[in-house]
């Protein structure tokens, strides 16, 4: 599955993802995108300007959004519905529910700033709590990027994945970690980086911090530690989580409300193997917080390279 589009040092996997939507309609002529008059926040104005007919506009209505996506899937198309993370995770929760999930079509929903990328708009504009609402409907596959070429290879593995699916990215600038052509499948976590001392299972802009603290750590104490790409939340790679726990040093890391989201699942797998293993979940607090740039809650909140360093270091100290 070749990738058409290079990129530089740092680039957004929203920018990308817009982008490489048209390559998705010029591949497939049942590929439809509707948005919530968000074209331009959402990257895609190149698709609306290549392929009108297939453009959808339906206003600032997220409900509308997903219900008008799923009737387009039961005539036989395949729509790709954009908005911010937190309105079509919330806002249209029942529609994602009842009018997609329930009827297992094939809509594909795209949430740009989740997490805390949009913390400088507050919290009424941070998807805290996506993955762990999205997740909890059956059949819904729950996917997070972190790194430009694999949301092109993401969106590519859409076209034949059978069901509803929910991808979830935030909007900060990162660098690629993965060549362009390297394999990749929908629910197989990659191994980012080999060790055995302990681990990091992340997802989203977090793999990106994983491998940097991971790095740092073998730089200071010697320790190896792997870096877990958990890009697929649901369903989670069950053989990924119990290989790396099996180290006995688990972070589980993402931009997420730690609460239900992959710490949670993670867990549950580690749980119900019956492993023993030091664990830990580091993401967003079971709490508002103000207003405040996403470098900032991330470092506050100990999921950017500094504070994997220093939670990994604490349990490699036991």
């Amino acid at each position: 599955m070749a990738v058409t589009q290079s990129f530089g040092d740092m680039v957004s996997v929203r920018d990308v993802a817009g982008k490489y939507i048209s390559t998705l309609g010029e591949k497939n002529d049942k590929v439809v995108v509707v948005n919530a008059d968000l074209s331009g926040t959402s990257r895609n104005k190149g698709f609306c300007e290549e392929f009108p007919d297939r453009s959808f506009n339906v206003g600032i209505a997220e409900q509308n959004l997903v219900s008008f996506s799923a009737g387009l899937a039961h005539e036989g198309f395949m729509p790709y519905a954009f908005t911010m993370a937190p309105f079509i995770s919330m806002r249209a929760c029942e529609q994602c529910r009842t009018d997609v999930a329930y009827g297992h079509l094939n809509v594909r929903l795209i949430g740009n700033y989740a997490g805390y990328s949009s913390g400088v708009s507050g919290a009424t504009h941070c998807a805290l709590e996506d993955c762990s609402i999205m997740g909890s409907m059956a059949g819904m596959t729950v996917l997070e990027p972190g790194d430009p070429y694999q949301i092109c290879k993401m969106l590519e593995a859409t076209l034949t994945w059978d069901g509803p699916v929910y991808i979830r990215s935030g909007i900060e600038a990162i660098k690629p970690i993965y060549p362009e052509n390297y394999a990749y499948q929908i629910g197989k976590a990659i191994i980012a980086r080999e060790g055995d001392d302990g681990a990091f299972i992340a997802s989203g802009i977090v793999v990106q911090f994983a491998l940097e603290a991971a790095e740092r750590i073998e730089k200071e104490t010697g320790a190896k530690i792997r870096v877990v790409d958990m890009h697929t939340i649901k369903p989670i790679d069950e053989a990924a989580v119990l290989s790396a726990a099996k180290t006995g040093r688990v972070i589980a890391a993402q931009d997420h409300n730690i609460i239900g989201g992959l710490g949670y699942y993670t867990a549950a797998v580690i749980a119900q193997a019956g492993i023993s293993t030091q664990y830990k979940i580091l993401g967003c607090p079971d709490h508002f917080v103000p207003i405040a740039t996403a470098a900032y809650l991330f470092h506050k909140n100990e999921y950017d390279t500094d504070g994997l360093v220093k939670n990994m270091k604490a349990m490699l100290a036991h």
